[in-house]
């Protein structure tokens, strides 16, 4: 009988055991989203001054793979090869000149993923050669990678400038 009663004591300590393990409340993941954020803006800010300079691997490294970057009066771009292409053209464009600089940032709790909002200013001439401005917004949302670094998973940007009308005949 003690026997029995020992193994019973022991199964009941062990279910106990089990019981208040799995009642146990797991902690949070602590929040890093501050610092999330500072790293996005850090390198957005960064990317910027690759695209500024036409430092075509710097600024292609910002994208995943997989990336898409949504254009006015363009198909979507799927994938890194086809933004490298648009982003050789754009470098091409005689007067081209870009820049852009985040206006607000925001990171998910998570710690996977955020988003920048900002301003650009773009250059080049038309044409005939004579120099045009367009500026615009923006919208970026990064995907943390393994290493800690921050790349860009979608892009769009348009422009706050009305579309131009053809003259009157």
């Amino acid at each position: 009988m003690k026997k029995h009663l020992s193994m019973f004591f022991l199964i009941g300590c062990g279910l106990a055991l089990l019981v208040l393990g799995c009642n146990q409340q797991q902690k949070p993941a602590p929040d890093t989203s501050a610092a999330d954020e500072a790293a996005i803006r850090e390198a957005d800010v960064a990317w910027s001054k690759f695209a500024e300079a036409k430092q075509l691997d710097g600024h292609i490294g910002y994208f995943l793979e997989d990336a898409v970057l949504l254009t006015s009066n363009e198909p979507i771009l799927a994938g890194k090869e086809a933004i490298r292409k648009m982003v050789v053209d754009m470098y091409a464009m005689p007067g081209f000149a870009v820049k852009w600089q985040p206006t607000k940032v925001e990171a998910a709790r998570s710690g996977d993923f955020g988003y920048s909002l900002g301003t650009y200013e773009l250059s080049m001439n038309d044409p005939k050669g004579t120099p045009m401005m367009d500026r615009g917004k923006y919208v970026a949302v990064w995907k943390k990678q393994a290493d800690g670094s921050w790349k860009v998973a979608a892009e769009s940007f348009n422009s706050d400038l009305p579309v131009p009308q053809p003259p009157s005949r």
